[in-house]
């Protein structure tokens, strides 16, 4: 699994269709980090939710779990679990011009859970040590789902996004600085056997692969960046290298969305609630 975000996502909307139990979401959620500190991001949302604010404490993933069941009530066939994963200039499934926008593009992950056009929660997952993880609750306007390609059409993108970022990994290590920045094949070995820890409910084959070659492209990429050399021999050298990584990135980000939202959309389809 990719991220927080992705894990909380997924889970919840097996947890929310009646096909995971609460302990299955709190264990796949508490293995990103032991100890879960759950904040408000204002009075307002700490009074609606019994939330600490300013100061978070360890209230745990089950708290957080009390937060998503409010914004997704028992029956509420409208209600959505959508993972959106920002950054600068793609800011898609976000509403615009808020305090959570922001936590968000600079998170580089999100959660919004609730009915289109009415009000939810977003939530924010933020690293606070090797061992605590910080998930900031704001209350939102849940946007209008946006369109994703097929998750079909992303599979067949993503066979040339592996492609492109391996050779993008043998194009930045062209350039010798004199500096090494590790061997890129353990990076990756190392990144992929991390995310294999990451554990999800049963999916469909097609939603596994895709967030699977996901998880491979961004080894490979997260190999480039840190094996690219430190000194890149000119700023246009240097622009021209990220000219060829943020597209790529780009398109993990949207095989990811795309996955999940198909992970999620699988469970609370109303035949299946």
């Amino acid at each position: 699994m990719s991220s927080p975000s992705s894990s909380l996502a997924i889970w919840c909307g097996a947890w929310l269709a009646g096909a995971a139990p609460p302990d299955d979401v709190i264990d796949a959620l508490t293995e990103w980090a032991p100890l879960a500190l759950v904040v408000a991001a204002d009075p307002e949302t700490a009074e609606r939710h019994d939330l600490p604010w300013p100061t978070p404490r360890d209230v745990g993933i089950a708290q957080l779990l009390r937060v998503v069941r409010a914004a997704a009530p028992v029956g509420d066939r409208e209600v959505t679990v959508d993972m959106v994963l920002p950054a600068p200039g793609d800011v898609a499934g976000l509403p615009t011009d808020s305090a959570f926008a922001s936590a968000a593009v600079l998170a580089g992950e999100s959660v919004v859970i609730g009915a289109p056009g009415r009000p939810g929660v977003g939530l924010v997952p933020t690293d606070e040590g090797p061992d605590v993880m910080r998930w900031t609750v704001f209350t939102v306007t849940v946007p209008v789902t946006y369109q994703e390609l097929a998750l079909g059409e992303i599979e067949y993108s993503m066979r040339d996004t592996v492609r492109s970022a391996a050779e993008a990994l043998t194009a930045v290590q062209t350039v010798d600085t004199g500096r090494s920045g590790g061997d890129p094949h353990t990076m990756i070995a190392e990144r992929l056997a991390i995310a294999s820890r990451h554990r999800y409910p049963p999916l469909p084959e097609r939603t596994t692969r895709v967030l699977d070659t996901a998880d491979r492209v961004d080894a490979i990429l997260a190999a480039a960046q840190t094996s690219a050399p430190s000194e890149a021999p000119s700023s246009s050298g240097a622009e021209a290298r990220e000219a060829v990584l943020r597209p790529l990135r780009r398109a993990v980000r949207a095989a990811r969305r795309a996955a999940v939202r198909a992970a999620v959309d699988g469970y609370l389809s109303p035949d299946r609630r």
